[in-house]
């Protein structure tokens, strides 16, 4: 069949809905996962959907397309992808969740486990050709069975939390698929819930479920305003991403969260490597290392950052993105009620959770900004650019120090007092930008200097803040 080959993601598959994908398209996708997971010895796989307009055709059809090559289904209805991946650690060992994530309402989407991993890069590609091939073979015996594992993975992360105080909450779901199930869970926690947008609208009427962009945490902050609550918890679309308010109104941005959460993992496993990605703060490895870790930059991408985790065997791991990963005490993968959960045991035990988040360490930084880029442009531009870096041409100024550089993705370059990032999106045409200072005027150096440096190789840079 012909597919756009566009929709065919480093991480997962993602387009728009019916262009690039549409019930053909499920169908011979779960035809092309099936074929390479009976190669892997898998016989059953977990399919679950989140609740965008047009994820239960998808769904359906994906399900078809499975059982056409003899797989037995485990259907767990609309979830959030955490809880798809929960049935895919508990139920089986392979899994998809039809989710277009934080992506605009008309899109959509598949993240995929395969044989306990998340697959990614080439993987996806051979996904790809197996589809343009139809180099499947059809047999009988597949099945489907319907499952509702909300109770069990509830009762999973109740069992492993627990609360030392009872706390007041808001828990903005923006109408995502984590509606359904996240204000439960907390209440059982021993939480105090007052909800926003808790109803499953694909529609997404309030706001965008985006956590990351602060425009999408207005009425979140409103609401600790008007309740006096002591903390506001905002998920993604699927559920696997957790955004922090404090009462005051302050984000509490992923990289910060992973501070706390360090602190917390390596009191229990002393010497754990904690892994991050580039956009992180400069200010979190010192963190790490304080409290006894070892910390570990790595590529962006939370598929990339899990198998990385698997690979070190690391207790912990996060993404500025949002994706937090706890394998201690859990499963390793990215999910956002559970990580909302373990946030409120460690600062369940202050009288005053928001003093504890104030506290964490912070510098100045731009939000996440894009420069858009022909397609194919963005990696040459990076390569470009690390190599002008290595070859010494960003300026020198009096008194400040030779930084470092890493080339792991894009180029970024650390000074003792800030950093700067240049890397290419692997999702979008689009080259992904972060500065980070601890003064405001190291922040406005280093920005002037990188991005100095970008318009000498690309001239027509226009920088705009991401999307996402």
């Amino acid at each position: 069949m012909k597919t756009d080959p566009h929709a065919f993601k480093a991480y997962d598959i993602r387009g728009l809905v019916p262009n690039a994908l549409n019930p053909d398209f499920a169908r011979a996708l779960g035809r092309a996962f099936g074929h390479q997971a009976l190669a892997c010895g898998e016989t059953s796989v977990a399919v679950g959907c989140d609740g965008r307009w047009s994820s239960p055709s998808l769904s359906a059809a994906l399900v078809q397309g499975l059982v056409d090559v003899g797989l037995q289904v485990i259907d767990v209805g609309m979830v959030t992808t955490p809880m798809l991946y929960f049935a895919a650690h508990t139920l089986c060992r392979s899994g998809i969740q039809v989710t277009g994530s934080h992506n605009p309402k008309d899109y959509n989407g598949f993240k995929m486990v395969l044989a306990g991993r998340a697959i990614y890069g080439e993987d996806i590609q051979v996904l790809r050709r197996i589809m343009t091939d139809e180099s499947w073979a059809l047999q009988a015996g597949g099945q489907v069975r319907l499952m509702n594992i909300l109770k069990p993975y509830s009762d999973r992360i109740l069992g492993d939390v627990r609360l030392s105080r009872p706390m007041k909450i808001v828990i903005d779901s923006g109408n995502g698929v984590a509606g359904a199930s996240a204000p439960g869970i907390f209440r059982a926690l021993g939480c105090e819930v007052i909800e926003l947008f808790s109803d499953v609208d694909g529609q997404f009427p309030n706001h965008h479920p985006d956590p990351s962009k602060p425009e999408n945490l207005k009425d979140l902050i409103a609401a600790l305003v008007n309740t006096g609550a002591e903390l506001g918890l905002a998920f993604d679309g699927d559920g696997d991403r957790l955004g922090i308010v404090t009462r005051d109104g302050q984000n509490i941005y992923p990289d910060r969260q992973m501070q706390l959460f360090a602190q917390d993992v390596l009191s229990r496993v002393p010497g754990g490597h904690i892994v991050f990605d580039v956009k992180c703060s400069q200010r979190l490895a010192p963190a790490i290392r304080a409290a006894g870790g070892e910390p570990l930059m790595y590529r962006t991408g939370h598929s990339l950052i899990k198998a990385k985790m698997k690979e070190i065997d690391s207790p912990l791991g996060g993404e500025m993105s949002g994706h937090i990963f706890f394998k201690e005490r859990w499963f390793g993968f990215d999910d956002g009620t559970y990580a909302g959960c373990r946030l409120l045991e460690i600062l369940s035990r202050s009288s005053d959770a928001n003093a504890v988040l104030l506290a964490l360490p912070t510098s100045h930084s731009t939000p996440e900004l894009n420069v858009p880029c022909v397609e194919g442009e963005p990696h040459s531009v990076a390569q470009a650019l690390l190599e002008a870096v290595q070859a010494g041409r960003l300026p020198l100024h009096a008194g400040v120090a030779a930084p470092s550089v890493s080339g792991i993705d894009g180029v970024r370059v650390d000074w003792a007092d800030g950093f700067g990032l240049i890397r290419a999106s692997n999702t979008t045409p689009v080259l992904v930008l972060r500065f980070e200072g601890q003064t405001t005027e190291a922040l406005r150096r280093i920005e002037a200097d990188m991005m100095a440096l970008l318009r000498r190789i690309k001239p027509d840079a226009k920088v705009q803040e991401a999307a996402h």
